[in-house]
């Protein structure tokens, strides 16, 4: 089950709730009991990260063992684990 984010329009009291993906959005605050919850928007919960199977499985070709093609320092590609396609 994932965790949402809410945070109260009243008093701006921010948490999280374990609920399944099938249940109704919270409404009521917990901290001042006012119906002013809404659900916000938040990253996702885990990362991929290293040399995985999204970065070399399904691959042909050119394409395959990306991390592995020597375009960068190793000192970069050490440090660096966010996977192929990366903006920083």
């Amino acid at each position: 089950m994932p965790f949402y984010e809410y945070r109260c329009d009243a008093c701006n009291h921010n948490f999280e709730a374990l609920q399944k993906i099938s249940d109704d959005a919270l409404v009521d605050c917990p901290a001042c009991h006012q119906p002013n919850l809404k659900k916000l928007i938040s990253a996702a919960g885990f990362r991929l990260k290293g040399q995985g199977w999204y970065e070399t499985d399904f691959k042909s070709g050119s394409k395959r063992n990306l991390a592995d093609s020597g375009t960068s320092d190793s000192s970069t590609a050490a440090a660096h684990t966010c996977g192929t396609g990366c903006s920083h």
